[in-house]
C-alpha cells in the first residue's frame, strides 16, 4: 500500500498523540496547522522543545523544575524553609504561589500512589522527602496533595512514614472538590484551603 502522508508528517501525528489529552485527530490538525503556518512557529516551537530538555533540571532539595539547582524557591531568604508543602507535581506548586498565602518551600513528588497504575512509593519522591525532613528537622509538612483516592492515599502513606518524626503532619482543609486536581482549583479556595489545613 503506498503511503499517503510524508514520513516527517506522520512522525510528528505520532509524536503529538502520545501526548496525554491529544488523539489521532488533533494531533493531525496541529500537524497541519504548523505545516502551514508561515511566520516560523515550528522553528520556534522545536527550539523550545530542545530549551525545555537541555535548560531545565530538577532541583536537588525540592525537585521542582527549575533552571539550576538549588532552585530560586529553596534558597530564597524570605521563605520559611521550616515548613514544607507536599505536591504531586510542579504544576501544583504554581497552583499554591498564585495564591500569594504560603511562604514555605515545597516537596514535590512527580505523582501520586495508583498500584493499579503500577505507580508505587519507589517511583515517587517519598524517601527523598522522609529524608529531608530527618535531615531539616522543619517544623511543619504540609500534605498538599490532591483529593483524590490517589492523592488520600499518598498523603496516609506519607503520614505512616513521618510518624517517627517530630514533625507536625497537615492536611489542606477540605473545600477542595474531591477528584479534582490543584493546578485547576482557584486562588480563594486554594488560599482558604491553606488557612483551615489540619493535623492528621
Amino acid at each position: 500500500m503506498t503511503q499517503t502522508l510524508a514520513r516527517p508528517v506522520a512522525d510528528l501525528i505520532e509524536a503529538f498523540s502520545r501526548l496525554p489529552g491529544i488523539g489521532p485527530k488533533t494531533a493531525s490538525r496541529l500537524t497541519f496547522y504548523l505545516l502551514r503556518e508561515p511566520e516560523g512557529l515550528a522553528l520556534s516551537l522545536a527550539e523550545a522543545l530542545k530549551a525545555l530538555s537541555t535548560g531545565t533540571v530538577l532541583c536537588e532539595r525540592c525537585f521542582n523544575v527549575a533552571e539550576q539547582s538549588p532552585c530560586p524557591i529553596c534558597v530564597d531568604p524570605t521563605r520559611d524553609q521550616e515548613v514544607i508543602c507536599v505536591v504531586e507535581e510542579p504544576l501544583d506548586v504554581l497552583a499554591v504561589e498564585r495564591t500569594g498565602a504560603y511562604r514555605g518551600v515545597y516537596h514535590v513528588l512527580h505523582g501520586a500512589l495508583s498500584p493499579i497504575d503500577g505507580i508505587y512509593p519507589e517511583k515517587l519522591r517519598i524517601a527523598e522527602l522522609v529524608e529531608r525532613v530527618r535531615g531539616a528537622a522543619p517544623r511543619e509538612v504540609i500534605l498538599a496533595t490532591n483529593p483524590s483516592l490517589e492523592g488520600e492515599n499518598t498523603a496516609a502513606y506519607i503520614h505512616q512514614q513521618l510518624q517517627h518524626a517530630s514533625v507536625s503532619v497537615t492536611r489542606l482543609a477540605r473545600g477542595l472538590p474531591v477528584g479534582g486536581d490543584l493546578e485547576y482549583t482557584d486562588e480563594v479556595t486554594l488560599s482558604r484551603a491553606l488557612e483551615g489545613r489540619r493535623a492528621m
